[in-house]
């Protein structure tokens, strides 16, 4: 395979922060600078280890690098979805103290998210709607009483739904059944991304449009090479999920897969008029590789789905797997054309563990999101700093899980097409 990139380079701009007015950039980098603490990657996990650092070491001088602007990057690309409980490829009945501790840790997490956007003054819409998982197939409805079990085990609440009562809901025909569980909170990515930053101490120096592009390790700690400038750091945190392994950490354990999303433009009264009872809705699919469904407030269609491996799929193919998809899900809808498409990079592991913790003397990880990079990604950077600074911290590795090892090139990638093939055939009804 060729080199990749170092950071993400997306040719299509993010359609959540391109509804948002519009925001300038803090400067990039143009010289050669020395800190205590670099963290490369401004998203959920970098700015959440950055507010750590700073207060657990407020004489510390930071920097906090984005290869991005904040709301452009990958933590206002994905599809909005704040979770207090596990995901459902997460969710174990057969480890329900595991999955307890798990919950109890992002649910606190979350408080924490929502009292920092309260407090930035940031209009952000962010609602505690909950979330639907609806099953289309059998394969779909095996994954879906294995969530149910998980529910049920751990004691929280939700409610089942046929076939009729998601369509009174949501106004499709597509699934066969569904859980409803009020534990999730819906948001403008961009704009809580966007507000979040917003709460970064004065001292951390914020630069964007500044790409990690080598790092070295030297005496004493490391030094890392951007376009216009050398940082030199004694500690230095990756938060950049994927593109960590581009700079040498975690190759073996991670690949960066893409995923697409559409938005369509404000729908007419009549058109949502078929979109059932509730106004503002998401839905997560039981198969990996179903798609994710949003009602947003303002009217608009999202879906998020199809993947692509290392690189960026063409428009022509992302636009027509998209519209292909919500027009199966609503085909009593006229055409439904999208305002805003684009892609975004998930640091994807093989056994869904992450790559987390000090590789290197002063070099710490938080990496392998597997799509749950919201919540569960700032819990991550917060642990951690904790870490770095000797606290007590819970057991991420055995909560969470860790990387498992992935053969080399051009295996993975044939790897990754067989078994991409083989669950597509599998799941086919549930695309």
């Amino acid at each position: 395979m060729p080199d990749q990139k170092t950071f993400p380079d997306y040719k299509l701009k993010s359609g959540w922060n391109a509804l948002l007015p519009a925001r300038a950039a803090r400067p990039a980098l143009e010289k050669d600078i020395s800190v205590d603490v670099l963290i490369i990657g401004a998203g959920w996990t970098g700015i959440s280890a950055a507010k750590r650092w700073h207060s657990l070491s407020p004489e510390a001088g930071i920097a906090l690098i984005d290869a991005s602007e904040i709301g452009e990057g990958n933590p206002g690309r994905n599809s909005g979805f704040l979770l207090q409980i596990a995901l459902g490829e997460d969710a174990n009945p057969d480890q329900i103290d595991k999955m307890n501790l798990c919950n109890s840790l992002t649910a606190s997490t979350m408080a924490e998210i929502l009292a920092e956007i309260d407090a930035s003054g940031h209009e952000v819409d962010i609602t505690k709607t909950g979330t639907y998982r609806a099953a289309a197939s059998e394969i779909g409805l095996k994954s879906l009483q294995n969530y149910r079990a998980f529910l049920e085990a751990a004691d929280l609440e939700y409610e089942s739904l046929d076939a009729t009562a998601l369509r009174s809901r949501i106004g499709s025909d597509f699934y066969q059944e569904g859980l409803y569980s009020p534990d999730c909170y819906l948001a403008q990515p961009a704009a809580a991304i966007r507000a979040l930053a917003s709460l970064l101490p004065e001292s951390v120096q914020l630069f964007e449009n500044t790409a990690a592009l080598k790092l070295t390790q030297q005496s004493g700690g490391w030094q890392v090479q951007t376009p216009n400038g050398v940082i030199t750091a004694r500690k230095l945190v990756l938060a950049n999920n994927a593109f960590s392994k581009e700079l040498g950490i975690g190759r073996s354990r991670l690949v960066a897969m893409h995923t697409y999303a559409g938005l369509t433009p404000v729908l007419k009264k009549s058109v949502l008029d078929e979109l059932g009872s509730d106004e503002t809705w998401g839905l997560l699919p039981t198969h990996r590789l179903g798609s994710t469904l949003r009602r947003t407030t303002d009217g608009r269609l999202m879906v998020r789905s199809m993947h692509s491996y290392e690189r960026e799929a063409h428009r022509e193919k992302i636009i027509g797997g998209l519209q292909h998809r919500l027009k199966k899900r609503f085909p009593q809808l006229p055409s439904l054309d999208f305002e805003h498409y684009w892609g975004g990079a998930v640091g994807f592991t093989f056994n869904g563990g992450a790559v987390w913790g000090e590789f290197e003397p002063g070099l710490y990880v938080s990496a392998g999101c597997n799509g749950g990079g919201t919540v569960k990604g700032t819990l991550l950077g917060k642990l951690l700093v904790e870490a770095a600074h000797g606290m007590k911290v819970p057991n991420v590795p055995k909560l969470f899980g860790r990387a498992s090892w992935m053969p080399p090139e051009p295996y993975r990638k044939v790897g990754y097409k067989i078994a991409a093939s083989v669950e597509s055939h599998l799941g086919r009804h549930e695309l």
